[in-house]
C-alpha cells in the first residue's frame, strides 16, 4: 500500500530558510522552524518508521522540503528537476546522497517536475502539470515509471495551486482528502471516496498518510472532527514552518 513505510529521509533546516519561497511574503523563524522539524521527525518515528537525517544546506533555503527533487518507488529513487530557480542544483547534492541509500537511483533528464505535483496511490503515479512540473518533465518520469513497473495518468494542478498534492492527499486506498479547488476538477470523483475539507481550512488537505496513523496539520477543528471518526490522528504543528509554502508531505521522502 502507498502509506506503508519502513523508511522515511528528511533534511535538516536551514538558517537560510528564511530566504526561502514564500507565497504570502513572509519569513520563517529558524529556531522555530527547527522546533517543528524536530516534532514532525518525531510523528514519523512513533509510526513505526526509521528517520534517516541529512544535513542541512545552506545554499539551498528550500531544501528541508526533500519530496520535490526526488520521488521513491519501492526501494529505487528518482531524481527529479525542480522548477524553482533558486532550486536548480539542489537534485544535483542528492543525486550523490541517495547513492547511499537507495537500492538504484534513476535521474530525470529534461523539463522541470517537482515531487509535491506527483501523489502515489500504490503502482499508480498521478502527477500534476503546475508552474513547477512541465509536459516534459512529466512525460520522462512516466518512461521511467512504466520502465519499473507502474502507471501514470498526467494531469493538471488546479489553477492558483503551488503543487497538485498541496489540494489533496491520500487517506487510505479508497479515499482522497481534497479542497473545493481540486473538487471542482472532478478528477477524483468517479474513482475514489472523497473527503472534502471544510472552506478556510484548506491547509488540511496536504495531510499524511504514514502506516496506521494520519499526520494533519494542527489547529483546524473542523476538519480533525471529520477526520478523527475514521483515522487515528497525529496532529503536527507546521505554523511557522508553512510560512514557506510547507506542507506535511514534502518534509519528508517515505519508502
Amino acid at each position: 500500500m502507498a502509506y506503508n513505510f519502513k523508511n522515511a529521509l528528511v533534511r535538516t533546516p536551514s538558517k537560510s530558510i528564511s530566504n526561502a519561497i514564500s507565497s504570502i511574503g513572509k519569513k520563517p523563524n529558524f529556531e522555530k522552524v527547527i522546533a517543528e522539524h524536530n516534532d514532525y521527525k518525531m510523528h514519523l518515528e512513533h509510526s513505526d518508521i526509521n528517520v534517516i537525517t541529512l544535513d542541512a544546506l545552506e545554499d539551498y533555503p528550500d531544501s528541508v522540503f526533500v519530496e520535490d527533487p526526488a520521488i521513491t518507488f519501492n526501494n529505487f529513487c528518482i531524481i527529479l528537476r525542480p522548477g524553482a530557480p533558486s532550486r536548480f542544483g539542489e537534485h544535483n547534492v542528492f543525486r550523490n546522497e541517495a547513492k547511499n541509500i537507495f537500492e538504484e537511483v534513476f535521474e530525470v533528464n529534461n523539463g522541470k517536475i517537482e515531487g509535491g505535483d506527483i501523489l502515489r496511490i500504490n503502482d499508480r503515479f498521478i502527477i500534476g502539470l503546475s508552474n513547477r512540473t512541465n509536459k516534459e518533465g512529466a512525460n520522462e518520469l512516466e518512461k521511467i515509471l512504466s520502465h519499473l513497473g507502474a502507471k501514470v495518468i498526467i494531469t493538471d494542478t488546479p489553477n492558483g495551486v503551488l503543487h497538485f498534492k498541496s489540494d489533496c492527499s491520500l487517506l487510505d486506498d479508497e479515499t482522497i482528502l481534497q479542497t473545493k479547488k481540486m473538487s471542482l476538477t472532478g478528477f477524483f470523483e468517479n474513482q475514489f471516496k472523497v473527503i472534502n475539507v471544510p472552506e478556510g481550512e484548506e491547509i488540511v488537505a496536504n495531510s499524511l498518510r504514514v502506516n496506521n496513523y494520519l499526520l494533519v496539520p494542527k489547529g483546524f477543528e473542523k476538519t480533525y472532527e471529520l477526520l478523527s471518526k475514521s483515522y487515528k490522528i497525529i496532529l503536527a504543528k507546521v505554523d511557522e514552518i508553512s510560512k514557506v509554502d510547507a506542507g506535511l508531505s514534502c518534509m519528508s521522502l517515505r519508502w
